[in-house]
């Protein structure tokens, strides 16, 4: 059996809103009471974060962007960029030495009643919350900074 690959350090997290800015918060199944918006590394050097943003949402939400529901422009690059110290219980994921990921923020704008099937072996469960409130519901720093920002990319 080949020995697994390890996790390239560069990932992004995708806030999945609505325009009245309720986010979408998933539940980790490897943490339980863990709850986050989607996240998830590169799956090779050269995947454009778009691209991983777009596969991650697809396999941790079951939404498609690029739908008729959720058009290709509905995913915006925030533009912002989190370095951070990988918790050490996750180092092995990665390359020896490896201790830092840099997460790049994206935007996925979804209407109101958008269904959301869930990748079991991840994630136990979803929810929608008022922004602020989803902030505050977040495990992460990084992610709840991410959401607090939202007011700024909406009319």
């Amino acid at each position: 059996m080949a020995a697994r690959p390890y996790k390239i350090p560069e990932s992004v997290l995708v806030v999945i809103h609505t325009p009245e800015r309720e986010v979408l918060l998933i539940e980790r199944a490897d943490a339980p009471g863990t709850w986050q918006s989607v996240t998830g590394a590169k799956d090779y050097d050269g995947e454009p974060f778009d691209a991983t943003a777009i596969r991650e949402v697809a396999e941790e939400t079951g939404i498609v962007v690029g739908s008729p529901a959720v058009p290709r422009e509905a995913l915006v690059d925030w533009n912002l960029r989190n370095v951070y110290e990988i918790y050490p219980a996750w180092r092995h994921r990665y390359a020896p030495g490896v201790i830092h990921n840099t997460e790049h923020v994206f935007g996925l704008t979804v209407p109101r009643g958008t269904p959301v099937v869930l990748a079991p072996r991840e994630h136990l469960a979803w929810r929608w919350l008022p922004w602020r409130e989803a902030a505050d519901a977040c495990f992460s720093f990084s992610n709840a900074e991410a959401i607090l920002q939202l007011p700024r990319f909406l009319p």
